[in-house]
């Protein structure tokens, strides 16, 4: 089956695979970002922040279902608004991938999240994409963007990588009968062959120097309340040390 976009190979046996280990680790992660405002930049056919706690979700495409439609390194979007950004294999199928991290930048708020779901060339999917028969197809076309690459682009724009994982250690068959029985490749890649998963999902947060969160007036008077209590405290302590020493 010959597909032309992304989602629809995501309909392949081995897309639904796939598919179905990436939506676990967001199911996993997300529910506990929190914030205003949550974008979805690629892949409007799928909500991939389904739970996600964030009310405001947007899903931004140049077409398809998109809720929004926008050209990634050209968002409609306010500076310094976005809490929680997801990239669902944006970047390799991106004309100018660095441009789009530097939109999203711009966009999200300091101490914000951003997740990035990439193919990584260093694997066997990555090999297929270079040498395999049907490399003009999707997802086989794009330019795989390996993790180093994207953890340098990361840095230089001031973001600090938080968390991450590899997935999909098995080859990229399209039989799903033989998906199944090559299963037994997860765990054993995970701890043998951690460089070699096919797709890497990473979490990032944007640091801005000299920005420090504001705490509210009732958690500061608390941790003065604290402090004046231990200070009382060792006093008192030392006053009887004073004491004992005198009686002695």
């Amino acid at each position: 089956m010959q597909t032309n976009t992304l989602a629809q190979w995501f309909g392949s046996p081995l897309g639904a695979y796939l598919l179905e280990k990436e939506r676990a680790y967001l199911d996993d992660v997300t529910p506990d970002i929190f914030g205003f405002h949550a974008l979805q930049l690629g892949l409007p056919e799928y909500d991939l922040l389904r739970e996600n706690r964030i009310t405001h979700r947007m899903r931004i495409d140049t077409g398809g279902s998109a809720s929004v439609r926008a050209k990634g390194h050209e968002l409609p979007i306010a500076t310094q608004s976005i809490d929680l950004v997801l990239l669902p294999h944006t970047l390799e199928f991106a004309e100018e991938p660095h441009a789009v991290l530097r939109e999203i930048d711009r966009v999200m708020m300091p101490e914000g999240r951003l997740v990035i779901l990439g193919f990584n060339p260093w694997s066997l999917w990555g090999l297929r994409s270079s040498l395999g028969p049907r490399r003009h197809e999707m997802p086989w076309n794009g330019r795989f963007v390996s993790l180093l690459r994207v953890k340098d682009w990361l840095a230089l724009l001031g973001f600090e990588v938080s968390a991450g994982r590899l997935v999909c250690y098995v080859p990229p068959v399209r039989n799903e009968k033989w998906l199944r029985r090559l299963e037994f490749m997860e765990p054993a890649g995970d701890r043998w062959w951690a460089v070699g998963g096919a797709v890497y999902m990473l979490q990032a947060i944007k640091r801005v120097r000299g920005v420090r969160l504001i705490t509210p007036a009732w958690h500061e008077a608390t941790a003065r309340e604290k402090r004046v209590a231990l200070a009382t405290k060792r006093e008192g302590a030392s006053s009887r040390t004073s004491t004992l020493r005198i009686v002695k």
